[in-house]
Formats: C-alpha cells, sequence, structure tokens
C-alpha cells in the first residue's frame, strides 16, 4: 500500500472523509489493494470513499450520508479527468416538475399515483414499467384541487473549476441511479456538453461501486439500460461494452438489439472481465489507460490539440492521426509523421503491441487553418464544449448556436424550399459559428466553405470533427476544400466575393445600436451574390437593417420558438435564451 495516498494534496476533500484519512485504522476504515496495485479505501460500512491509482494518485472520491429513513446514500462524488480536470457527481441534483389540472377530468378525486403513471406512460411512450421505475410513489403529488404535480429526478454531473463543489458549473444530468445498489445503466443527456473522457471516468466509478457491492456473490447482478427517454447511441454502445459484456437472447446481435429505443434494455450487460484500467504519471502529466494489460488511451494535459492518443488496434487511420503504442518498453506516440517517446514508468503487465501499422491520411485536420493553428492553451482546448445552465441565467453565445443549426439541419430535410438552397450552395461562408461548424456543412459533395473564426478552441474542435466525418466517407477532398480564415478584415479585402449561402451569428458584444447592425448587413450583403441566402441569427430588429441593403426577409422566426431549444427545454426546464434573439432567413434581391 502507498503510504502516501490519503495525505496527498487534493485526494481527500469532502469533510466527512477527513476522519478516515487522519487515522484510517482508528475509523474503522480500510484499503484493499486490487491485483493492479490500485488501492480502494473504505470507510467502516464498507462504502469506498476514495480510489488512487498504485501511486497514489486519486481516481474518484465518494461522500456517504442517510437520507431521512436513515437509509445509506450517496452525497456526491469527485470524479478525476484524464487531463487533470474535475468533475462532480451529485445524484438527484437537477429535479424537474411538471403540473397537470385534473379537477376538470371525470372522477378525478379517484385517481392514484398509478394513474398518473400511466398518464406519464402514454405521453413518453415508455412502459409503465419503465415509469414506475424511475417515478416514485413520492415523485407523484394530487392535491386535493385537483392540481397533480410529478417530479423528475435526475443525476446532475458538473465541471468542479478549482476540484471542489466551491465553484461548480453544471454539465449534464441522467437517470436517476441508486448508487448504493446499482441496478441499471444509464446514457448522459446532453452528451455534447461532457468534457473529454467523462463517459468512462463515470463508468469507472460506476463499475467500482458495482464490484464492491457484487463481492462475495455466486453470480453479479445482470444490468440493463434504462432511461427516460431512452437515447439509445453507437458511443454509449461502445462505452458500455468497456465496462460490462452485453448479451442478447433468442440469438440477436446485442448491437442492433440495442440501438431499437423500444428494445434497448433487453440486451443484458453482465461485467467484463478486463475493465479500462488508469495510471497517471505526474512527472509527464500523462494518464495511460490499459485494457487487458495492452495501452488503449494516452492523454498528455498539456497537448494543446486537446485530443488523446489512441490505440490504432483495428482502425484504418488513427483519429487526427495520433495513435501510441509500446514497443520496445516504451510508450511511442505518434502525431503523423511525427515520432515521440513519452518518459513514463510502464505499468506493471504491460503488453507490446504488434499491429500492423496505420496509414497516415493524405491531409492534415490542422491544414484547414490557412494561416496555421492559433494559440490555444491545452486547458481551453480540453474544454471546448457547450455548456448550459441548469437555472435562469442566460445561454450562452456558442451554446446557442446548435439550436439553429441543428433546426436548419433538419428543415432542409423536410422544406424543399430551404433543402433546395443548402444543397445547390456551391461557395459557402460560415462566420462567428465556431461551435457548428460540422453542423452547416453538407457531407453530400465537394463545396468550398470559408469559415470566419472567432473562437479559436471551439473551432479547433470543429476542424477535428470534419476531419473525423471526412475519414469515415474517405472523401479527403471535401476537407481540403475547407478553409478557417483568423483575419477577419483579410477576408474582407479578398475579392472578389461571391457567396451563394451565408450563415452569420451577430455576436453578442456587437450591442444591438443601430449603426452596428447596419454595418453587419452591409457585409453580408457584399458577400453574398444576387439569388444567394443568408441564414443571419441576432436581434429581433436585424429584419428593418438587411431590407436596407438589398436583403429580402423570406421569414423570421425567434429561436425560443425553434423546436430544437423546445426540446432543450424538456430538459432543462429554466433556460433561456437572450432577450429577442431571431433566426432570418434573407435572400439578396
Amino acid at each position: 500500500m502507498n503510504p502516501s495516498a490519503l495525505a496527498n494534496p487534493g485526494n481527500i476533500s469532502f469533510s466527512g472523509n477527513q476522519l478516515f484519512a487522519r487515522n484510517l485504522a482508528a475509523a474503522g476504515g480500510r484499503c484493499v489493494e486490487q491485483s493492479t496495485g490500485h488501492l480502494v479505501f473504505y470507510r467502516s460500512d464498507g462504502r469506498r470513499f476514495l480510489a488512487t491509482d498504485p501511486e497514489g494518485n486519486p481516481l474518484h472520491e465518494c461522500e456517504w450520508g442517510t437520507d431521512a429513513t436513515g437509509d445509506v446514500i450517496l452525497c456526491r462524488a469527485r470524479i478525476r479527468l484524464d487531463w487533470e480536470q474535475w468533475v462532480g457527481l451529485k445524484p438527484a441534483g437537477l429535479v424537474s416538475e411538471t403540473s397537470l389540472d385534473l379537477a376538470s377530468k371525470p372522477g378525478w378525486q379517484r385517481l392514484k399515483t398509478d394513474d398518473l403513471r400511466s398518464m406519464a406512460a402514454q405521453a413518453l411512450r415508455v412502459s409503465m414499467e419503465e415509469v414506475r421505475f424511475f417515478y416514485r410513489d413520492e415523485d407523484l403529488l394530487i392535491e386535493p384541487n385537483g392540481r397533480a404535480t410529478i417530479r423528475q429526478r435526475k443525476d446532475a454531473l458538473y465541471v468542479l473549476q478549482d476540484g471542489d463543489f466551491g465553484r461548480a458549473r453544471f454539465m449534464s444530468c441522467m437517470g436517476a441511479m441508486s448508487w448504493p445498489s446499482i441496478d441499471f445503466l444509464p446514457v448522459v443527456e446532453l452528451f455534447k456538453s461532457l468534457l473529454p473522457g467523462t463517459g468512462s471516468a463515470v463508468f469507472e466509478l460506476i463499475r467500482g461501486l458495482y464490484d464492491d457491492q457484487n463481492e462475495g456473490k455466486p453470480t453479479p447482478q445482470p444490468l440493463r439500460y434504462r432511461g427516460i427517454p431512452t437515447y439509445p447511441s453507437k458511443s454509449a454502445f461502445r462505452l458500455f461494452s468497456s465496462f460490462f459484456t452485453p448479451q442478447a437472447s433468442d440469438g440477436n446481435n446485442p448491437f442492433m438489439l440495442f440501438m431499437n429505443p423500444e428494445r434497448s434494455n433487453h440486451v443484458i450487460w453482465t461485467p467484463a472481465g478486463t475493465p479500462p484500467i488508469r495510471y497517471f504519471d505526474e512527472r509527464a502529466g500523462a494518464c495511460l489507460t490499459l485494457q487487458g494489460g495492452l495501452l488503449h488511451k494516452v492523454t498528455v494535459a498539456s497537448d494543446s490539440s486537446g485530443l488523446s492518443y489512441m490505440s490504432q488496434q483495428g482502425r484504418r487511420f488513427a483519429p487526427c492521426d495520433r495513435s501510441a503504442e509500446i514497443a520496445g518498453g516504451h510508450v511511442i506516440l505518434k502525431d503523423r509523421d511525427r515520432e515521440t517517446t513519452l518518459a513514463v514508468t510502464l505499468p506493471q503487465g504491460s503488453l507490446e503491441q504488434s499491429d500492423e501499422p496505420v496509414a497516415m491520411s493524405p491531409v492534415d485536420w490542422r491544414s484547414v487553418f490557412v494561416q496555421g493553428v492559433p494559440p490555444i492553451s491545452p486547458a481551453d482546448a480540453y474544454s471546448a464544449v457547450l455548456l448550459y445552465p441548469e437555472d435562469e441565467s442566460e445561454i450562452g453565445e456558442c451554446e446557442a448556436q446548435p439550436f439553429v443549426a441543428d433546426y436548419l439541419q433538419d428543415i432542409g430535410e423536410q422544406d424543399r424550399e430551404i433543402g433546395a438552397a443548402l444543397s445547390s450552395a456551391q461557395r459557402v461562408l460560415i462566420q462567428n459559428g465556431d461551435a457548428v461548424v460540422a453542423t452547416c456543412i453538407m457531407f453530400d459533395r465537394p463545396r468550398d466553405h470559408t469559415v470566419l473564426v472567432r473562437y479559436p478552441a471551439f473551432a479547433q474542435k470543429q476542424a477535428q470533427q470534419l476531419w473525423s466525418v471526412c475519414a469515415e466517407l474517405q472523401r479527403w477532398d471535401w476537407l481540403s476544400r475547407t478553409r478557417f480564415v483568423m483575419d477577419e478584415e483579410q477576408h474582407d479585402r479578398e475579392a472578389p466575393h461571391s457567396y451563394d449561402l451565408v450563415y452569420h451569428w451577430v455576436p453578442y458584444d456587437s450591442g444591438d445600436l443601430s449603426a452596428s447592425l447596419a454595418e453587419r448587413m452591409k457585409g453580408v450583403s457584399r458577400v453574398l451574390r444576387e439569388g444567394g441566402n443568408a441564414f443571419v441569427v441576432g436581434p429581433a430588429q436585424l429584419g428593418r437593417q438587411g431590407s436596407s441593403h438589398g436583403l429580402h426577409v423570406c421569414w423570421e422566426e425567434p429561436v425560443e420558438q425553434l423546436s430544437t431549444f423546445r426540446m432543450h427545454r424538456t430538459i432543462l426546464q429554466k433556460a433561456r435564451l437572450r432577450t429577442g434573439l431571431t433566426l432570418f432567413h434573407m435572400k439578396k434581391v
């Protein structure tokens, strides 16, 4: 046992765990060293409160307590990501309420909680069993005046800006779990808001608690995926499969069964024999993830790309041409044609890999930046995700962009006129849409795309995403015709500009001043060809300025009325956009 594990600064944050940190044996606690050398520290009641790697570097910390009935509950947990950032978990940290007036319903006085569950099952299109699983009797209330209240609890995930809950920022949520006795597997909502590595680090905690709870049992409890609504996806299946083994009855393919939202919970998950295991090396500022003795991933905290190096096993191309392998007793990192030996001590039992090297892609993801990738701090690179407030705070500028981009993508498939405007465009300009570049690009044929960058860290993430899509489609020529430009003035000086389609987000800091908005509409009109289309997002009065500069407003819609934002509000009921934020479809006349 590493004697410094409990004494290392930052390992223990929750005050209730300090007693065990000061004198573990005297407090009735114990430490178990696993076969990999990892350490798990337990309270006197057998609940884990800290897990570390063999060197005593923390993986997660749990705070336990009791509820009003005296039952043990998980109060909070801190989870360390590969790149040193901490995230927090708060069971039932997000609670939403729905009110119904049943007074006009004949015989409402006879309604019981199961009647409310039946209504919810019909509205959500899920089985009664699923509703009963997530909605307890205390979550369903019928008042004497016929007013019914339905509460939905979700476990909340937070970015811990200082490593503790002192400055916690809401990140995402998932179905409320029974942490003292894990009985299902969850899928995270708002998954695009997850910091890199959050999913696997949370499942590391889930698997650890699950193993604790099943220790000594002849047969571990089988688990199923459950959620309201269900969100099956390839990435969720891949994550589940790293820690648990899928099984399907009647010879069905587990993956195909899982991907059917109505049958996802028919897949049975049992513990995998060799789940991923993490090792931190503080000197190198790196985290190694191994599975079955093979190197799976390497994350270097100081890497300004915000990307990990992945094993090349079974891949046509390594993600963004970055791979990691163990060769000659060393960890070798490859970034295209650059090779680096990482100065780390290999974990005991590490195996050399003998895979054939994968080919290097013909196009570097960085090549889309005309002036080179701008300076981006590693923390900003890894943290370039969209975070949404859980309260009434105004949604940020970048965070509001997907509501428009996703809506236009959806309507383009349903509306013939919009679909034609999008598909016929040959030259496309995306201005200030750094969080949604990949959504604005149609991957159906070669086009020329110019992206005017405002937020470099988000633009970098989009460039990497574009590379991934082109790699999957094997259409590298499409990527080579995409240009990310940092200097807007230089772009404006280039001539002639004749774009068929323009996406333009008015920056929030431009204000609502008439002169500023007029200048922006003048700029859009200048670069748009006659008959070209523009989708512009900004203040409600923007339409008048467009009309003054040769732009006909075909239609306008408040962003808060878009179906994509209304869907967001089903997760975060208090979500609020900037007042007056409006989407305009304009055409140059």
